[in-house]
């Protein structure tokens, strides 16, 4: 029976901390006029103390499970689409895992840019298709303000942080995502990308005083690279599914810069309506620009069952992608009963009880177990030979 991949769940997450374009000009050398007219960005949500890629990761997750009627047990693996990761190791979607107390999920991050959340939904959607999963939850978080130069004005006034997560779930009703394309050019690497942190040149305090940790952009050659990846990657994405552009009811682009999406709509010959756009509200939140769109234009109406979508994207790397669905899921959705919605809460008090267990008893086994090693410190090699036999 062949296999099919449909959105069932969505959810985002904003942060409260809002910085505006008049509090920008009383940073840097801008205006609320300059930045309108050149990206249509007014505002944008920055993360506060104790917000990070993982907690933001965890609130649209847990918004995105609720809508899905999906307990955390029944997540088979966790994608969390993300170029700015709480630690460069573990990953972020294994805090998130744990925080949800998703205890049969796999989970690993994936790191294309702003690309990221359309590169997580092809690889999730294959691997429902395959068969390896039937439920897979796809987050792209961002918290790019921590590696924005606040005296740089080309970077500064473009990024903002969040998160949006979807569950994907395995049916065999036709439907769901019906095609992607994915694409690189690491040519063009050093237009957009953070020259130390890396293996290439790790933190040290030279690197930490010339700045070198901040975001780098070269915003004329990223404009022109997108202007030209989208439109090509949004016709190629419809062939493949074997619609027309005609056939598409909503496009949701990445939430660059409103003259990227302006001219890659008039590249398509698609009117302006059908291009979704939030980008005023939110700036640029690379990975997590594309499913806070979609979560805005299914919560306002703009997407109904049965309705073909395209989501589009391009980023560092450099990167592209798009994906092509027909759209299964009701609106507005059910509300669920208060027992369920209570037994969801004490899931997640669970899920992190149980995480506090785990962790206090490897501390436990560690102490136990010290007076053991230094005993074995003082061990030959004959010794220990004849201690295991």
């Amino acid at each position: 029976m062949k296999r099919y991949a449909h959105i069932i769940g969505w959810g985002k997450y904003a942060p409260d901390r809002i910085l505006t374009n008049d509090d920008l000009s009383h940073m840097v050398d801008t205006s609320d006029e300059w930045i309108r007219t050149r990206t249509g960005i007014r505002t944008r949500h920055l993360i506060s103390e104790g917000e990070t890629t993982a907690t933001m990761s965890i609130r649209a997750a847990q918004a995105a499970l609720e809508v899905a009627n999906v307990t955390p047990d029944q997540i088979e693996l966790i994608i969390v689409a993300t170029s700015t990761p709480d630690y460069l190791t573990p990953s972020t979607s294994c805090l998130v895992q744990d925080a949800l107390g998703a205890t049969r999920a796999a989970a690993f991050d994936l790191s294309a840019g702003c690309s990221g959340f359309v590169y997580g939904l092809s690889v999730a959607s294959g691997l429902i298709r395959a068969g390896m999963y039937d439920t897979v939850l796809i987050i792209g978080a961002e918290t790019v303000s921590t590696f924005i130069d606040w005296t740089d004005r080309e970077t500064c006034v473009l990024f903002g942080d969040g998160a949006g997560a979807v569950v994907l779930q395995a049916s065999e009703s036709a439907g769901g995502v019906l095609a992607s394309v994915l694409g690189a050019d690491g040519s063009g690497a050093e237009m957009l990308y953070v020259p130390a942190g890396g293996s290439r040149r790790p933190t040290c305090a030279d690197t930490v005083a010339q700045g070198l940790h901040f975001l780098r952009m070269d915003g004329r050659q990223v404009f022109r690279f997108a202007v030209n990846v989208m439109p090509i990657a949004s016709r190629q994405v419809c062939e493949k599914a074997g619609l027309s552009l005609d056939d598409i009811e909503l496009f949701i682009p990445h939430q660059a810069n409103d003259r990227i999406i302006q001219a890659a709509a008039r590249a398509l010959q698609i009117p302006a309506e059908r291009m979704f756009t939030n980008l005023e509200r939110y700036g640029n939140t690379s990975a997590a620009s594309i499913p806070i769109a979609l979560c805005e234009a299914v919560e306002s109406g703009l997407i109904k069952r049965g309705d073909h979508l395209v989501m589009v994207g391009f980023g560092a790397g450099l990167t592209w992608a798009a994906a092509a669905m027909q759209w299964s899921m009701p609106w507005p959705v059910p509300p669920q009963p208060w027992w369920r919605k209570t037994l969801r809460w004490l899931h997640y008090r669970w899920a992190r009880l149980r995480s506090w267990a785990l962790r206090t008893l490897r501390r436990l086994d560690v102490e136990i177990r010290k007076p053991f090693n230094h005993e074995m410190e003082g061990e030959s090699q004959s010794q220990r030979e004849e201690r295991v036999k």
